[in-house]
């Protein structure tokens, strides 16, 4: 096999291993509530803007001579204030993400073992150190297990679909509920978030530019129709008693590939945000590692008090305060690069500020959203 194609294969892994974690064990649960229907348009629409965004990120990365995650473009074309923002994004998001992945592994393996969650503690705890040991490897490291990663993703769905799709009920698809309309929403966007994992893509390619845009394009097309296909056969096999946790219904095999889903985004994140931290924080390696493998285990055992922080809850949390942020400053960020950049991008997508408008109206329906749901919780 060429390097190139080689190469091409790894990005795309990076991007889908981010986009396709946590995220997509709790959509069917939230897709319960509202119906397939207005999940499945959520999948789309929200799908193509994050697309959109992540071609945004591309433009830009390509447009920089020098290497960057998202809060160093930030800082580099939009000033101190847009880095400050999109440092609290972009930490609060990989912190709510890591932190529902270990509540989803913890849970998975404790319903697995025990038949209970009564130890989901403990073995979200024991991953969470594993996974640090991952992250002091690097990105080599990274590149081999995403692989890996993605393999047991399209394993995961396929056989699920495979299994369950002939004993899809479709009276659990074709009901809708529009008083819980807006229900999916922070969760749905929280799946879809893969804006970290471009500036990796971007320097896995860094030989061969040309084909960022194909590999973030075939990435997100890829994702969508995963989330949609595992969503149609979860959704219309379990119907209203889906558990928050899709794979539990599923049986022991599915419980493990689902948290394989997991463990991919977890790395992926994990050493996004170990990035940021060494590269456009100036860390040491070390405090670096400690930032992004044990403050988030703290911050885990902590909420693990309160009954209040459920697996969907973190999502859609996680989704709709940093996602959205993420997506706005985003924009702002390329409209910048476009004036400032340092050299000629393999492509360019246009943007003005009707673009800009629209996008920040339906991230701030998600947020009020969010905020009333503090009164009603899902």
């Amino acid at each position: 096999m060429e390097k190139s194609t080689k190469n091409f294969l790894a990005a795309c892994s990076v991007i889908i291993g981010t986009c396709i974690g946590a995220g997509i064990l709790g959509i069917p649960y939230v897709a319960s509530q509202s119906g397939f229907s207005i999940a499945a348009f959520y999948l789309i629409f929200l799908g193509g803007i994050i697309l959109l965004v992540n071609l945004y990120l591309g433009e830009t990365a390509l447009r920089t001579k020098q290497n960057h995650q998202l809060v160093g473009y930030a800082k580099k074309y939009i000033g101190k204030g847009g880095g400050k923002l999109m440092k609290f994004a972009f930490v609060f998001g990989i912190y709510s993400a890591i932190i529902a992945y270990l509540v989803g592994v913890g849970d998975s393996f404790s319903f697995l073992i025990f038949g209970n969650l009564n130890y989901s503690l403990v073995f979200g705890v024991i991953f969470g150190l594993f996974i640090s040991f991952l992250l002091w490897r690097g990105i080599k490291f990274l590149k081999v297990y995403e692989k890996m990663g993605v393999l047991a993703i399209v394993i995961l769905i396929s056989t699920i679909f495979f299994n369950f799709v002939w004993r899809v009920e479709y009276s659990n698809l074709d009901y809708t509920n529009f008083q819980y309309a807006l229900v999916p929403f922070g969760v749905i966007l929280f799946a879809l978030l893969s804006e970290t994992s471009i500036p990796i893509a971007s320097r896995i390619l860094k030989n061969e530019k040309h084909i960022l845009k194909k590999t973030i394009i075939v990435s997100s097309i890829i994702s969508i129709i995963f989330y949609l296909l595992f969503t149609f056969t979860v959704l219309g096999f379990s119907g209203f008693v889906t558990p928050e946790i899709a794979t539990f219904t599923l049986g022991a095999f599915f419980i493990i590939l689902g948290v394989f889903t997991m463990f991919t985004s977890h790395l992926s994140l994990g050493n996004a945000l170990m990035e940021n931290f060494e590269i456009d924080e100036g860390f040491r390696k070390k405090k670096s590692w400690i930032l992004s493998s044990f403050a988030p285990v703290l911050v885990y055992i902590f909420i693990s008090f309160f009954d209040f922080f459920s697996f969907t809850r973190v999502l859609s949390i996680g989704g709709v305060v940093s996602g959205g942020l993420i997506a706005v400053l985003s924009l702002f960020i390329v409209k910048k690069a476009k004036i400032k950049g340092e050299r000629k991008p393999e492509y360019s997508i246009p943007i003005n500020w009707l673009i800009i408008i629209v996008i920040l109206f339906i991230f701030i329906i998600g947020i009020i959203r969010e905020i009333l749901s503090l009164f009603a919780p899902i």
